[in-house]
């Protein structure tokens, strides 16, 4: 069983678009996946524009990969040393903790992880 930050069972980040290194809308990983798609991110434009300026473009869809495109409001999977490069820079998306991998605890602390915690 997949755990979140809290060591519960993690939740659906998101089924449209579909999200997660599997495409089954959970933000798990495996070691193949070198991004580590760990964190449910709430996309704000902000990350959009930092994530393209750093060679990652998020907004253009890419069809062989299933990708959509993403826009502001949309919830995805993030890698997490993206998510940690966007958070020392000041343009880190607020997070859903409740779909986020524990596995994202190896890179960062869940205190850090709360202050972004989304509110619905």
């Amino acid at each position: 069983m997949e755990k979140n930050v809290f060591g519960e069972p993690i939740k659906v980040c998101c089924s449209s678009p579909m999200t997660g290194y599997f495409r089954d809308g959970l933000c798990r990983t495996i070691s193949q996946d070198t991004g580590t798609h760990t964190v449910c991110a709430v996309i704000t434009d902000e990350f959009l524009k930092f994530s393209a300026s750093k060679g990652n473009d998020l907004i253009t869809p890419v069809h062989f990969y299933q990708f959509p495109g993403l826009k502001e409001g949309d919830r995805w999977c993030l890698c997490v040393t993206r998510w940690i490069e966007a958070e020392k820079a000041g343009k880190a998306p607020k997070i859903i903790l409740e779909a986020t991998h524990e596995k994202t605890l190896e890179y960062t602390s869940l205190d850090l992880l709360v202050q972004y915690a989304h509110k619905d």
